[in-house]
C-alpha cells in the first residue's frame, strides 16, 4: 500500500517510519510511504501557507491555494488518484471499522492540518474523508496521520509476523470486545501466578477463558463496546 503525507513538517516522520514493524514493511516493500512538504506549493519567497481568519478570531487559518495545488498534484503522481484523507476534529472517528475500510484501498493521501485548521473552501473543493482519532485536540495532523498508517498497515497482509496476530486484538475479534489478558515466563513473577489454564495445554479451555477474559475486561473498562454488539 502506498501513503501519500502532505504536511508542513516532514521531518517529524523521519523517526517513526525508521523504527520496528513498519521499517520492515517499508523495506520489503508492502509499504511504502511518500512525504510531501505542502510549502512547496505556496506562492510567495517566504513560502506563506497561512493567514489571518475572516471575520477576526485567533491563530492563523491555513490557505486554500497550497493545499489545494499540493493535493491534487500529489494525486497525479500515482496510476490513479489515492482515497483522500484530512486529518481534523471534526471528521468521523476512527475505529478498528475504519481502519479496516481504509486498508481496503491501494492508497492513501492523508493531509495533515496546522493551526486553527482547514479554509472551508478546501474541504468544499476536495471532499475528503474527514477522519478524527479522538475527542482531543492536537498541535497538528501529523501524529493522527501516524496513527492512521500504524493501524492500517498491520492488516496488510505480510506486515506482521503472525498473519493471525492483528485478528486477536482488542476490537478486532468479531465480537469487537477487547482483549484478554496475555502471559509469559516467568510462571511466577513477584507473587503474581500465571492462571493455571494456560499452562493445561487443553484449547477449548483456554479458548473458553479466554473468552470469559474478554467479555469481563469489556465489561469493566468498555461496557458501550457490550451495548454496540
Amino acid at each position: 500500500m502506498q501513503f501519500d503525507v502532505l504536511t508542513l513538517f516532514p521531518e517529524i516522520f523521519s523517526g517513526y517510519l525508521g523504527q520496528s514493524v513498519l521499517r520492515l514493511a517499508i523495506d520489503r516493500r508492502l509499504v511504502d510511504v511518500r512525504l510531501h512538504n505542502i510549502r512547496d506549493w505556496s506562492h510567495d519567497k517566504h513560502r506563506t501557507v497561512d493567514d489571518r481568519p475572516f471575520g477576526g478570531g485567533p491563530g492563523m487559518v491555513l490557505r486554500p491555494e497550497p493545499v489545494v495545488e499540493s493535493v491534487e498534484a500529489v494525486q497525479t503522481k500515482g496510476q490513479r488518484p489515492g482515497h483522500l484523507v484530512v486529518l481534523t476534529p471534526g471528521g468521523r472517528q476512527l475505529d478498528q471499522r475504519v481502519v479496516e475500510e481504509l486498508s481496503a484501498k491501494e492508497r492513501l493521501v492523508l493531509v495533515c492540518g496546522r493551526y486553527e485548521g482547514f479554509d472551508q473552501r478546501i474541504i468544499d473543493l476536495l471532499e475528503p474523508d474527514e477522519i478524527s482519532i479522538g475527542d482531543y485536540i492536537l498541535g497538528g495532523g501529523e501524529v493522527a496521520a501516524m496513527v492512521v498508517i500504524d493501524a492500517v498497515a498491520r492488516l496488510i497482509p505480510g506486515v506482521l509476523g503472525d498473519e493471525e496476530s492483528h485478528r486477536q486484538d482488542s476490537f478486532s475479534q468479531p465480537d469487537g470486545l477487547l482483549e484478554y489478558a496475555q502471559y509469559t515466563r516467568p510462571r511466577t513473577f513477584r507473587g503474581l501466578e500465571v492462571p493455571p489454564v494456560l499452562l493445561t495445554g487443553n484449547h477449548q479451555e483456554i479458548a473458553r477463558w479466554r473468552e470469559a477474559q474478554s467479555l469481563e475486561r469489556t465489561r469493566q473498562r468498555r461496557e458501550d463496546l457490550l451495548d454496540q454488539g
